[in-house]
């Protein structure tokens, strides 16, 4: 049985807050398209790790990078950000 983590991440921008849930390979899959449409920086995206992937101190290690990540990119886009990234943060469902 193979089993896979779904990363819970809190979304704040402006008054708007909000949680999304992604597998990592989501967030690898929306890395690849920024990196390839907007040039952002390839190693800006937290590696995949193999061992222990699904021990609890490693969840919660990953869970605070993914979140520093998606920080980090709402940053750099402070006032449009890509379609793929807004998909990605289901600003179509929060933000008006």
């Amino acid at each position: 049985i193979s089993s896979y983590q779904v990363y819970i991440i809190q979304v704040s921008v402006g008054n708007h807050q909000w949680t999304v849930k992604h597998r990592y390979s989501d967030f690898h899959d929306l890395h690849e398209k920024l990196v390839s449409e907007k040039k952002i920086d390839k190693n800006l995206l937290p590696p995949k790790k193999i061992i222990g992937k699904n021990s609890k101190s490693l969840v919660e290690k990953r869970q605070k990078e993914l979140e520093v990540y998606l920080q980090t990119l709402l940053v750099k886009f402070p006032v449009t950000a890509p379609k793929v990234l807004s998909h990605f943060l289901h600003f179509h469902l929060y933000v008006s």
